[in-house]
């Protein structure tokens, strides 16, 4: 919960989800809240910590009912005398059209139609509030999404960071961001951190990584870490299966119906037979609808059989676990309780015909509501259906209390198994960027030590292109799902730079490189935030701090410097990254 407190003349205001009582004798806010403060909305899907900021919620189209509008409701002991303001600190989705939404106070229209907000970072705005609007007893400010057409956590959306209702002079306090300072440990030592007496057995029973969208390069490239960070499950992206090699999401082509190709096969061949020569359990994972031109379709039984083939040879070449994925697509339009039988039965007849060669075969679902506690109406009907309909063998992927959220809670966890009453494998939604131009490289934070309890495997979600320096954050998820007991954030990422240096020079470029991009565990925002750029915008927004920004694009210059100097033919995709961001930051100089 977003909590803020705001000292007036005669009383402490406490703002919550909770109606609060305020004094308006003197210049304080009215009412002053985070998008948390909201009842309503999409955090309960999603989260709410996005793009440097905590406490947000946002609000999706029509069709995600619930999701398509939130309140925030607050008292007053007396009407208003002088005219007063809201002020807003929102953002519009990132597509290129404003999300259309409309603002009501007490049922007066504030705005209607396209938000006038910025796209993809958070802009203040202000809007008068007309005499008579405001009155005693309980307020309430309405934020509804007016687009026709949309599924949760897609665009059209609009999102709200903070609020205020005051005097016109009145501006929202400024954000104070985290940073990470690194102390460089003195000595290697072992790593991950061993168990402890209490604890003869690792925290989760597997523990590894994905790919994003890898390429068959990428995985060989990370198996030996794997196997160096005690790691032993990989399993690729079901991007990696698409047919087209390329990494922008407007170009996959994910024909899933057909055999794969003959030297995609070769390819995760050599994947495949790695992983078993190092001790590493391969799980093959296929979506046979998202990005697809003929998404599967649940009323034609033929096209199980073109979905199987695909499982089939990947058992051929020794493969035992496997996955289907079904997320980030929406059920049929029969409802969210009809999608997850349909769903159920589709993964059951699947795990059906690999245990018929292989009985010791396992499964892992990624399913539509794969975050959150399982309480939001929607989700709990589908995953009821899926607690009564799947097979009970199966696991289940779930992200955490959100889609990629700060903190992940055991409370959250127990709650969401309670009810899809399956085994939980955590898929922790970090340090993925998501193919977009970022970094992600201090260490994981905010995961409950007692996960392993309620989840039976860990996998990290990775950077796209960048896997060579996405070992940093790497290694220290491979040293919490080892030994979460123990875990030390601060320990852990001066271990893991140390394990990737064999110099002090070394040491200290990769110190600076993750302190400059720390990850949005610490920084805040989303898998897509950029700090750099974030920073470069504040000072350079500022008279004041145009010299620091000259001196941050220096910074980051020397940074890429000394990175090819000191890892000749290495992180290269990491140093181009930066580079790119210097040129960025050079042409709004």
């Amino acid at each position: 919960m977003c909590i803020q407190k705001l000292k007036l003349k005669s009383v402490v205001l406490v703002v919550s989800s909770l109606l609060a009582v305020v004094d308006i004798t003197n210049a304080a806010p009215l009412f002053e809240g985070c998008g948390t403060n909201f009842q309503g909305g999409g955090r309960a899907l999603f989260g709410s910590s996005f793009h440097a900021r905590q406490g947000v919620n946002m609000v999706y189209a029509q069709p995600t009912r619930l999701a398509a509008s939130m309140t925030a409701s607050f008292k007053l002991n007396q009407s208003p005398a002088e005219p007063l303001s809201l002020l807003i600190e929102a953002m519009n989705d990132d597509s290129p059209r404003e999300c259309r939404i409309r603002m009501l106070l007490n049922d007066r229209e504030l705005l209607v139609g396209s938000n006038g907000f910025a796209h993809g970072r958070w802009q203040t705005r202000q809007f008068l509030i007309p005499r008579g609007t405001l009155h005693s007893g309980t307020n309430q400010f309405v934020i509804s999404n007016l687009e026709a057409s949309g599924n949760t956590g897609q665009p059209p959306w609009f999102m709200v960071a903070r609020c205020a209702i005051a005097d016109k002079d009145y501006k929202l306090s400024r954000i104070k961001e985290a940073t990470l300072q690194i102390q460089l440990p003195k000595e290697v030592r072992p790593f991950p951190q061993p168990l402890p007496a209490d604890h003869p057995q690792p925290g989760f029973k597997f523990r590894g990584t994905k790919g994003w969208a890898w390429t068959e390069k990428q995985y060989l490239e990370e198996i030996p870490f794997l196997v160096r960070y005690k790691m032993n499950f990989l399993m690729n992206c079901y991007i990696s299966m698409f047919t087209s090699p390329s990494n922008h999401i407007g170009r996959w082509t994910n024909e899933w119906w057909k055999p794969l190709p003959d030297a995609k096969k070769e390819a995760y061949a050599r994947v495949i037979h790695a992983c078993q020569e190092n001790g590493i359990t391969f799980c093959f994972a296929i979506h046979p609808q998202l990005s697809s031109p003929r998404p599967f379709d649940f009323s034609k039984p033929e096209e199980v059989d073109e979905l199987y083939q695909n499982f089939d040879w990947a058992q051929s070449q020794g493969v035992h676990w496997f996955s289907v994925s079904l997320d980030d697509v929406s059920w049929t339009g029969k409802g969210p309780l009809v999608g997850g039988t349909q769903h159920a039965k589709l993964v059951n007849t699947v795990i059906k015909r690999l245990r018929q060669k292989d009985p010791d075969a396992q499964m892992i679902f990624c399913p539509g509501p794969y975050s959150g506690d399982g309480t939001n109406p929607t989700d709990h009907a589908y995953l009821q259906a899926l607690g009564n309909d799947l097979d009970p063998a199966v696991y289940i992927f779930w992200t955490g209390d959100g889609v990629a959220d700060q903190k992940i809670t055991r409370k959250a966890a127990e709650s969401y198994k309670g009810v899809v009453r399956h085994r939980l494998f955590l898929w922790d939604n970090y340090p993925v960027n998501d193919s977009a131009p970022t970094l992600h490289l201090g260490p994981l934070s905010g995961r409950a030590a007692d996960l392993c309890e309620v989840a039976d495997g860990y996998m990290s979600n990775p950077m796209a292109l960048q896997n060579e320096i996405n070992r940093i954050p790497l290694a220290t998820c491979a040293d919490y799902s080892y030994n979460p007991w123990r875990y030390d954030p601060d320990r852990s990422i001066g271990q893991a730079i140390l394990g990737l240096a064999q110099t002090i020079s070394q040491q200290l470029v990769l110190k600076e490189l993750v302190e400059t991009y720390p990850g949005f565990l610490i920084s805040g925002g989303g898998t897509g935030e950029n700090p750099v750029r974030r920073k470069f915008e504040e000072l350079a927004g500022s008279q004041d701090s145009r010299t620091e920004a000259h001196d941050f694009v220096r910074h980051l210059e020397d940074i890429s410097l000394r990175l090819t100097k000191e890892f000749p033919g290495e992180f290269t995709e990491a140093r181009q990254t930066v580079d790119e961001d210097v040129i960025w930051m050079k042409a709004k100089l």
